[in-house]
């Protein structure tokens, strides 16, 4: 009797392996979060059938044996019924640096999402601003993703790649940044360059700004009237720099958003600052 189906797949008995991934969800969908939910959505929109089921199967009891993400390529270690892992490969598409750089300043536009991003976390709507580069972090069809497996089943996806598509889902659970990797950028990458978004909108103090602060005022002179300025501070001077960084304020005092409001009255104060020291002769 051969070991083949008539659906053309290795229907011997699998060997157990050795110290595999054990899939966490053993019963009911795969995924904890909503992005790992929706990559494994994406693949069962493609109506790979039963395959994806066996490889559930597979997934479930250990049999992936390792995973490693780099840009473009997933490649895995499948325990199947012959005493050597099978090798899978899964590739997509990475993204050019030109795309990278559309992609990052639609996120950095987002304050939300630039918060989140450089504390570590997944934004809820991120997918939002790879569509406006005209892009998608999730594969969008099925030719999307090439993928190999060593084993001798015609099948694509064999079991072996079905089963990596799941650990590859809940190793995005534990690390959402491999989705970006996996599309050609790193997570320290990413936020280095989320990090120069944000700095290059907050401008630099100017230079009397940097000055009174590199001049140290001991505290015997820091009550004496005059004894803090070195020299008259200009008009250009950003005195709200500190309350833009805080970004967009959820509050609203009288129709208007209490960090504009805040931007408004630090701005007052210092031209009243200025005012008051015209008064007094101040140079």
């Amino acid at each position: 009797m051969s070991r083949w189906d008539w659906n053309g797949y290795d229907a011997a008995p699998r060997r157990k392996a050795e110290g595999g991934i054990k899939a966490k969800s053993q019963r009911g969908s795969i995924g904890e979060n909503w992005w790992s939910k929706r990559f494994v959505s994406v693949l069962e929109a493609f109506n790979m059938g039963a395959r994806l089921t066996r490889g559930r199967s597979y997934a479930r009891s250990g049999q992936v044996m390792g995973l490693e993400v780099s840009p473009g390529l997933v490649k895995a270690k499948v325990q199947g019924s012959r005493s050597t892992p099978y090798k899978v490969e899964i590739r997509i598409p990475v993204f050019s640096e030109t795309e990278w750089l559309e992609a990052e300043e639609a996120m950095a536009g987002q304050a939300i999402f630039l918060a989140q991003l450089l504390a570590g976390e997944m934004p809820k709507d991120i997918e939002s601003a790879f569509r406006t580069a005209k892009l998608s972090l999730f594969p969008t069809r099925v030719k999307d993703l090439e993928t190999d497996c060593s084993c001798p089943d015609w099948a694509n996806p064999c079991k072996h790649i079905a089963a990596t598509y799941y650990i590859l889902a809940e190793a995005f659970d534990q690390d959402p940044f491999l989705l970006f990797q996996w599309r050609g950028r790193g997570r320290e990458k990413l936020q280095d360059r989320l990090a120069r978004f944000r700095e290059a909108e907050i401008p630099e103090p100017t230079s009397v700004v940097a000055e009174a602060i590199l001049e140290p005022i001991g505290v015997e002179g820091f009550w004496i009237a005059g004894a803090i300025p070195r020299s008259r501070p200009t008009q250009d001077a950003r005195c709200d720099v500190l309350v833009r960084q805080l970004g967009p304020s959820p509050v609203k005092l009288m129709g208007r958003e209490f960090g504009n409001l805040l931007e408004e009255l630090v701005r007052t104060a210092a031209q009243e600052a200025l005012a008051l020291l015209e008064s007094r002769g101040f140079p």
